[in-house]
């Protein structure tokens, strides 16, 4: 498929029907500037000073990668040299509430940034889902709107999030997968998807497009309900230096391999199972910051930044995340930043 570079203005031009016509105006204003999708945020979420947008309640760690031989001979990327390369690390849970409790279901995060040679960067947002929300910015405004409490109630209208998913049912996917799996016991033991497909250049030129997974080294790890309600609200913190400290923290960098034929320009849609799976190298997690900034602070993990081999594909969801987390950061700097 055709690489197409687009700005996220560009990537919102035609809207979606979004369900009801009391959505259209705001939904629309959500779609197309950046500024008004993080409004919508707020609106639909909860407005937290200093805090991000999403993935509010979150530590930093620092570690290293080293990319394989079987990276190498897929991109050209400065990643996959086979040198250890230092990594800023990002674990969060999903949500923009900075007291959301530890021990319930839902989406875990894993943000990353790879410094590399030449002043290059590569970041990435991971979530613990094999799919994204939403397939493009249109749907993720109007499903924004349609979850926003009504003041009346104090709860969203359920007519309108009746008739938005019916329209929409693909934005059900991520939250009956979460629905499906046992509440997290460690940050280290989740799988976190890229969920976007990008390609990856080799020195020939030829491009291999995939989706990739981050998988924890020592396997997934879930609390029964009982385990979770025992562990309380605020655990993962403390759990994840501990297993740091013991240096238990490590993670392969697969790569799912599409083939002709496979979606990879829909965050909604994975890869059919049984794709070939290339590892692309390791990330083990050497430290935990001490504090609730840390180096991650100010650094938005924008999924558009990445290396030379490295080339996003035409998702429009995948360009439209990058100018609202400027937007985001700007007010948290503003506000005062913290976490």
């Amino acid at each position: 498929m055709k690489i197409i570079m687009v700005s996220i203005v560009a990537a919102a031009t035609s809207l979606l029907a979004v369900g009801a016509s009391a959505q259209s105006s705001p939904a629309s204003a959500a779609a197309t500037d950046p500024s008004a999708m993080i409004d919508q945020f707020e609106a639909t979420f909860g407005k937290y000073e200093g805090y991000r947008r999403s993935g509010a309640k979150g530590i930093c760690a620092m570690g290293e990668f080293v990319g394989s031989a079987a990276a190498r001979g897929l991109s050209t990327a400065s990643v996959f040299s086979g040198e250890t390369v230092p990594v800023i690390v990002r674990f969060s849970v999903g949500g923009a509430n900075p007291n959301a409790p530890d021990n319930t279901r839902g989406q875990r995060n894993m943000a990353l940034q790879f410094d590399l040679p030449g002043g290059e960067q590569w970041q990435m947002g991971n979530i613990s889902a094999p799919v994204f929300g939403s397939s493009s910015p249109q749907q993720l405004a109007g499903l924004l709107v349609s979850r926003q409490a009504d003041p009346a109630t104090g709860a969203a209208n359920p007519d309108l999030v009746r008739a938005f998913n019916e329209a929409n049912p693909e934005v059900l996917l991520q939250g009956s997968y979460f629905a499906s799996q046992p509440v997290p016991a460690s940050y280290a033991g989740v799988n976190y998807w890229g969920v976007h497909a990008y390609g990856f250049v080799n020195a020939a030129g030829v491009t291999q497009y995939g989706k990739w997974l981050f998988e924890p080294a020592a396997g997934t790890l879930g609390l029964t309900d009982e385990e979770a309600q025992a562990r309380g609200a605020n655990f993962l913190f403390d759990d994840l230096r501990q297993r740091v400290a013991q240096g238990a923290v490590a993670f392969d960098f697969n790569l799912e391999l599409a083939e002709p034929g496979d979606t990879i320009d829909n965050a909604t849609v994975p890869l059919p199972e049984g794709r070939e799976k290339v590892s692309m190298g390791t990330l083990k997690v050497t430290s935990v910051s001490e504090d609730a900034g840390g180096s991650c602070l100010t650094i938005t993990f924008n999924p558009m930044i990445m290396p030379a081999g490295v080339v996003p594909s035409a998702d429009p969801m995948l360009a439209a995340r990058a100018a609202p987390y400027v937007v985001s950061l700007s007010r948290r700097l503003t506000e005062g930043a913290k976490q």
